[in-house]
């Protein structure tokens, strides 16, 4: 890339090129159109598919406010709780990172953090999601700006480690559907039922970090260790409170 093709780029950008430049990268930044927003938009721009846009997740940890950044296929969520497991030794959890956040630690944008050039030290992860391709397509600084590299140099460019730390968006969306028709097909039964209530409890149990919810029943902790105490009318307002809640998912 040329010096002039170089200074046309947003700033974010020129630092990342830069920084590949020096690496001996082949590949520069190029820029997407600006309707671009969303990874699907970036992969349909691009002609590939979603899981090989490297989306780059940044979180903040809470015990000493180091900056943990991973990088994941576009079909994939960061699962929190394998995050944790990995890089939380103290027990302690990790958050989202907000704007101002991401901004200082790595020096770009929500939506451009390229996996390389950070303005700070950055704990960086690579989810063993993006290995399934022989080439994938990370941010580079800017939100309508990428390039590309095979996974395995992605390794190499970040010295960040393989791990597995996300899981499958269509198989949880599958599996937390079933969930919602398995719940609400039993409220249906039981909801003119006698007095002996059945647990909601389908044996699916996770705590969901979002709403606090287990995502098999739908209740919050409390409500699952309060009900063998709670009485018939308890039990029965519960499990309106439940359909309440699944109703609400409803699309």
């Amino acid at each position: 890339m040329c010096g002039s093709e170089l200074m046309a780029l947003p700033e974010g950008v020129q630092k990342v090129a830069a920084w590949l430049e020096a690496g001996g990268h082949p590949h520069a930044p190029v820029m997407l159109d600006d309707a671009a927003r969303t990874a699907q938009q970036a992969a349909d721009a691009l002609g590939v598919e979603l899981g090989q846009i490297a989306k780059s997740i940044v979180f903040r940890r809470k015990s000493d406010d180091v900056a943990v950044l991973v990088v994941t296929s576009g079909d994939r969520r960061v699962d929190e709780r394998k995050l944790e497991a990995l890089v939380c030794l103290d027990g302690k959890r990790i958050g989202r990172a907000d704007a101002a956040f991401v901004k200082a630690r790595t020096g770009f944008s929500i939506g451009g953090v390229a996996p390389v050039a950070h303005a700070g030290d950055v704990l960086t992860l690579i989810d063993r999601s993006l290995m399934r391709f022989d080439e994938v397509w990370a941010a580079a600084g800017h939100p309508h700006a990428v390039f590309k590299m095979m996974p395995q140099a992605l390794e190499l460019l970040t010295g960040a480690p393989v791990v597995d730390v996300a899981v499958d968006a269509n198989e949880e969306n599958a599996a937390r559907q079933n969930a919602i028709d398995l719940i609400a097909a039993r409220a249906r039964q039981i909801s003119c039922s006698s007095e002996n209530l059945p647990s909601p409890c389908i044996s699916v149990c996770r705590i969901s970090t979002d709403s606090g919810l287990c995502e098999g029943c739908f209740r919050t902790l409390g409500e699952i260790s309060a009900w063998s105490r709670l009485p018939v009318e308890g039990k029965r307002e519960l499990w309106q409170t439940i359909e309440q809640r699944i109703a609400a998912l409803q699309p």
